[in-house]
């Protein structure tokens, strides 16, 4: 009834169709991602592409700041297609490729939590697409808390079998990870997102380790 709509989701489409793009081009390891101006259809980000912007990802993006990076883009996107409508010179509408299609669903509770099996590098990237906001969540001792922001090392002692957590000589938390480990930065407590830095998680290892 109200053809031709058009939308501009912030995502490459076809890869990562769904409601939160950020999350999985992030934990996707992504390097570049855009916004994708298409014919609006009755299915999730199937219609047909009219136009692309793309961005590279800085690897130090959280969620919150790659939204933010995407947000005039997709705005400025807009504008040109509707204006290229209005002045009746529409771009030509490509059909998606479905073979390249990947689907971008709001994280679930499994989703934000941590494995430690996994490589630290795909850890820090799970917990920078998630952060400022649900952000993941582990537990260490028996505190479960939320993790914001962490960094990959190689430098922790090498007796800790993954999931395991110590305290280093220069005072940083790490956990060990299915290879190397991460650094425990900043976070929340589970039960009143009361923030946590370096320094608390610290003391959280500590009391975990007695």
């Amino acid at each position: 009834a109200i053809a031709p709509a058009v939308g501009v989701p912030p995502s490459l489409l076809p890869r990562h169709r769904g409601p939160d793009p950020y999350f999985w081009a992030i934990d996707a390891g992504d390097e570049t991602t855009g916004v994708t101006a298409h014919r609006l259809e009755e299915a999730y980000d199937t219609g047909p592409i009219l136009a692309k912007r793309t961005l590279r990802i800085d690897p130090r993006w959280d969620a919150w700041k790659l939204a933010r990076a995407l947000d005039r883009p997709s705005l400025a996107l807009l504008r040109e297609v509707v204006g290229a409508y209005a002045a009746g010179r529409p771009p030509p509408a490509v059909p998606q490729d479905e073979a390249g299609a990947t689907a971008a669903p709001r994280p679930s509770e499994e989703d934000l939590a941590v494995h430690w099996s996994w490589p630290a590098a795909h850890i820090e990237r799970r917990v920078r697409a998630a952060a400022p906001w649900p952000g993941v969540w582990t537990e260490i001792g028996e505190e479960v808390v939320v993790l914001v922001r962490v960094r990959a090392t190689q430098d922790f002692p090498r007796v800790l079998a993954p999931g395991e957590a110590a305290l280093r000589a220069d005072g940083v938390a790490v956990v060990r990870a299915g290879e190397d480990a991460v650094e425990l930065l900043e976070g929340r407590a589970d039960e009143d997102d009361a923030p946590l830095d370096a320094d608390d998680f610290a003391r959280i290892v500590v009391r975990a380790r007695g």
